[in-house]
């Protein structure tokens, strides 16, 4: 019998379904399961902030030429910049070919606005400065308090510079770090156990809450969304990962347990420690996994990049505004910086529509209202393409530094039963340890 943690995709993928149909069967205890589904999200999200910490400042410092820290980062941001730029090209030319919103002829006069005052009014402060200056902490402790992705990476970045530059004088350090990563690790496969559980509360709420039936006025929509977060990772990602010499879908099957989970969960952070454990594992630079991975998760969010632009779209088409190519444009040049602003901010789907529509002016900020009641079950596509992104992003950018270790990655990637994953969560040995024989 296997060990309960090497089954954790199907637990995860069971738990889904269970919830799914206590959601729909009985909606008022399905939508009480909510507690489940926040608290496993909670247990996780406490663990990010330490993670990317000892992650990153290992990295660095092992790495020890500074140069290549700015190197690796600015290869990030490019390859950031131009994957999330095509996966908005990509959402503008779906909703112009399939056109979702055409025929619904929605007067916005008529939208009841109050469920989407907080994010309209909360777009109004966001500007890209203040997404600059957001990056930088008030101090410390409050960057960690709080969670903040970018704030931790910039503290870290720092640390791990000035421990590199101690050299001999910070070995002691660097050991105590070693340790630290194990035990976090370690505290992760424990909260991973509860995986299941969690996935199980967050689908029975959202089923319970919103019900089926909101998808069918606007299925539409959702099919075209779906369809084309996987045709982007389909044709996209995967001609990335063909530049690199591997093959799209083992790679999707290697990362299944954290799909699952953030299927569930609706939450891409909710596998991110797991991710970046297994981006090492498969052969990426530790140093690379350590910055591409916590900046990826506000800047290379490809899922809700799509997202963005076959909503702005859909609402234009449904409410009758005619939006001409040169204003197309120029949504997709607001969302090149709204799409960042927003990455790390509570509600930032709605929040980076709301600012993207009133910079372009002409479609109603009121049609956002025909979004409230689908875009938890939107949440599922646009956090899984995300996790996927990152992780091919990884691959990419440990290639373009030629620190991918190919063998190490086609060996990982073909071999279906993986000891030491298993090994790994039970806690018995290091995430660096070799990788195992082919069977």
């Amino acid at each position: 019998m296997r060990r309960l943690t090497h089954n954790l995709y199907l637990q995860v993928l069971i738990a889904v379904a269970c919830g799914a149909l206590l959601g729909h069967f009985h909606p008022s205890t399905g939508a009480a399961m909510r507690p489940l589904g926040e608290g496993f999200i909670r247990l996780v999200k406490m663990l990010i902030a330490p993670i990317v910490f000892v992650t990153v400042v290992s990295g660095i410092a092992k790495m020890g030429d500074l140069k290549k820290v700015g190197r690796v980062g600015l290869k990030g941001i490019i390859y950031f910049e131009v994957l999330t730029t095509v996966a908005l090209a990509i959402g503008l030319i779906i909703a112009n070919v399939l056109k979702p919103g055409a025929g619904m002829n929605v007067n916005p006069a008529t939208l009841d606005t109050k469920a989407i005052a907080n994010y309209a009014g909360a777009s109004h402060h966001l500007s890209t400065a203040e997404f600059v200056m957001n990056i930088i902490p008030k101090d410390v402790a409050d960057a960690f308090a709080k969670g903040d992705i970018l704030q931790v990476l910039l503290f870290s970045i720092l640390f791990g510079v000035a421990l590199a530059a101690l050299k001999d004088q910070g070995k002691s350090m660097m050991n105590w770090l070693d340790s630290l990563t194990k035990i976090l690790f370690r505290i992760v496969a424990i909260v991973m156990r509860v995986a299941p559980i969690g996935a199980f509360g967050a689908m029975a709420f959202t089923i319970g809450q919103y019900g089926l039936k909101s998808l069918l006025p606007l299925g539409k929509l959702i099919a075209c969304f779906y369809a084309t977060s996987a045709l982007f990772v389909i044709i996209i990602l995967g001609a990335v990962m063909r530049w690199a010499g591997l093959n799209l879908f083992k790679f999707i099957r290697y990362i299944r347990e954290e799909i699952f989970i953030v299927l569930g969960t609706s939450s891409s952070e909710s596998a991110l420690p797991l991710m970046m454990h297994k981006m090492e594992r498969l052969g990426c630079s530790k140093s690379v996994v350590g910055l591409v991975v916590p900046m990826g998760y506000s800047f290379n969010l490809d899922g809700t990049s799509i997202y963005l632009t076959l909503a702005c779209l859909f609402i234009a088409q449904a409410t009758n505004t005619h939006v001409t190519l040169p204003q197309q444009l120029e949504i997709l040049a607001v969302l090149l910086l709204t799409s960042k602003g927003a990455a790390a901010v509570t509600g930032g789907g709605f929040i980076t529509l709301a600012a993207t529509l009133s910079a372009v002016g002409n479609i109603p900020v009121a049609g956002l209202a025909l979004l409230l009641g689908i875009d938890r079950f939107m949440s599922e596509a646009r956090a899984i393409t995300n996790l996927i992104g990152n992780g091919v992003a990884s691959v990419a950018v440990s290639k373009w530094e030629h620190e991918l270790n190919l063998d190490r990655a086609v060996k990982v990637l073909n071999n279906v039963e993986v000891v030491e994953e298993e090994e790994y969560l039970e806690g018995h040995v290091d995430p660096s340890a070799a990788v195992p024989a082919e069977a």
